[in-house]
């Protein structure tokens, strides 16, 4: 089994001390996001969590704690994007965010914090010259410390369409990502070990020598864990999408670094501080307590790992 946490909010930066209650205790409870009287049980134990796998854009609260996973496999997918603080209004500034990465990474091992510039998208101040430059002003920061680049282009959800409006930010067409994307792998080859993948089949930059990569990657996690893996694609994710399987442990709507592109809350901060102030980081659910007329499932799980021996 492998955990995501999580595609639904920064778990490293708002709720590590929840997660490391959990891993203490060895279960967690997961709301159905379409259904909230509906939990999971999802054990923790190391015997059945193959790898943990990290989304964050600020882990400084879980970076002296790292040692209480010691029995636990695990690497970060790390945003680090250049926009401003009217677009991602309550990270760290950027010149700290990338020593926390290369914190993260010394600590670690580069092979498990993957860059994320994601998502990208162009507005007046944000042009195609901007990403050009800021691309690779951060790549030369980051060049030492990992080895891949995960590349995302916005997508228009339907409830940041207003926000997106108000900040003149519009679809991107096809030329743009190419001219953008080209001038990123000419950037990249400039370091042998910095590799660029996009996020989903979404657009497709393989003839620009930019592969489709997964960001719960199989062969990362063979890598990690030091054994090989039967996991299949994951049939929760949209369609383009080329993620292996995962269980995420987190919840929509509480994420408070206040990204005004984010799918995964409504743009409706007031909503957002509600369910925040429900967090117990004691409770066995990351937002709230368990009420009457939850029902409560156990999920079954268990290791991806292939023990059968190779003929070969």
């Amino acid at each position: 089994m492998i955990i995501s946490a999580s595609r639904r909010t920064d778990i490293p930066s708002f709720y590590s001390s929840w997660f490391f209650n959990r891993i203490k205790e060895g279960y967690v409870l997961v709301s159905n996001p379409f259904n909230p009287k509906m939990l999971s049980r999802v054990e923790l134990g190391p015997e059945v969590v193959d790898c943990i796998v990290f989304w964050t854009k600020n882990p400084a609260p879980m970076m002296d704690k790292l040692d209480l996973l010691k029995h636990y496999k695990y690497y970060f997918q790390f945003t680090v994007n250049p926009y401003g603080r009217e677009i991602e209004h309550n990270l760290p500034g950027l010149s700290q965010r990338i020593d926390l990465f290369k914190r993260l990474s010394e600590r670690i091992g580069k092979e498990k914090v993957i860059w994320r510039y994601d998502p990208v998208f162009i507005n007046a101040k944000y042009n195609i010259a901007f990403h050009r430059e800021a691309f690779a002003q951060i790549a030369e920061k980051l060049q030492n410390y990992t080895e891949k680049c995960m590349l995302g282009f916005i997508d228009s959800y339907p409830h940041i369409r207003k926000v997106m409006r108000k900040n003149e930010i519009k679809p991107l067409l096809q030329e743009e990502m190419e001219e953008m994307a080209v001038s990123f792998k000419t950037t990249a080859e400039r370091y042998p070990t910095l590799k660029i993948n996009t996020c989903t089949v979404k657009v497709d930059l393989r003839h620009w020598g930019i592969p489709s990569g997964q960001c719960i990657d199989k062969e990362l996690v063979e890598r990690i864990t030091g054994y090989s893996i039967i996991a299949g694609k994951d049939k929760n994710q949209r369609g383009v999408c080329n993620c292996i399987e995962s269980i995420d442990i987190g919840a929509y709507d509480s994420c408070l670094n206040g990204c005004l592109y984010c799918y995964a809350i409504k743009g409706n901060s007031p909503t957002v501080k509600t369910l925040v102030g429900k967090h117990n980081p004691h409770s066995p659910l990351m937002i709230g307590e368990i009420n009457e007329g939850q029902t409560i499932k156990e999920r079954k799980v268990k290791s991806f790992r292939n023990d059968q021996l190779s003929l070969f």
